[in-house]
């Protein structure tokens, strides 16, 4: 687990700093203020590109603005240089020992802490605007009648024939077998 150098760098992603420079003597020779918080309309961007916690997997909709090359080793705050994550994945990638960058092609690649590759996750399905018309049509077009008493037994309490379960069940059960 990393110290609290990293929980600073975490934290520090989108803030502002200050940059104060001083003399042999510890007299200010020069201050400047630079803003890492990222602006509305890049916040905005990055939100609408990204569309969520970019983490393999994650999907969460609300994230942080994440620096792939920090702002403290001089990373531009600019929508290539973002990535959204989620609180916890933020977390992950600060403290945990997981790292993001953006290849070349514009695509983010995840790594673990021991540098394996995070595999991509493929997005979830669909789900249909009105699921349960989507199944009953599919359930009419292989000619299934379901109705309240489609999942009832019709067991009424007799022994069980063991070897008409058995022929039903097992696919060569019923065939004779090959002579060779």
């Amino acid at each position: 687990m990393a110290g609290s150098a990293e929980t600073s760098r975490r934290l520090a992603c989108d803030a502002s700093r200050v940059v104060m420079r001083h003399d042999d003597d510890g007299r200010l020779v020069e201050i400047g203020a630079r803003t890492r918080t990222i602006p509305p309309a890049l916040r905005r961007a990055l939100q609408h590109r990204d569309r969520g916690c970019r983490f393999p997997g994650c999907g969460v909709r609300v994230g942080q603005g994440h620096h792939l090359h920090h702002w403290a080793q001089g990373g531009p705050t600019t929508l290539s240089n973002l990535a959204l994550l989620c609180r916890r994945h933020h977390r992950a990638v600060h403290e945990e020992g997981y790292q993001v960058g953006r290849e070349p092609d514009g695509v983010l690649r995840f790594r673990r802490p021991d540098g394996r590759p995070l595999p991509e996750v493929p997005p979830s399905l669909a789900v249909p605007e009105d699921p349960v018309a989507s199944l009953r049509a599919c359930n009419d077009g292989q000619g299934l009648q379901i109705d309240a008493r489609t999942a009832c037994a019709g067991w009424l309490g007799e022994r069980l024939d063991v070897g008409w379960a058995i022929g039903v069940l097992h696919p060569r059960a019923g065939r004779p077998a090959q002579l060779r």
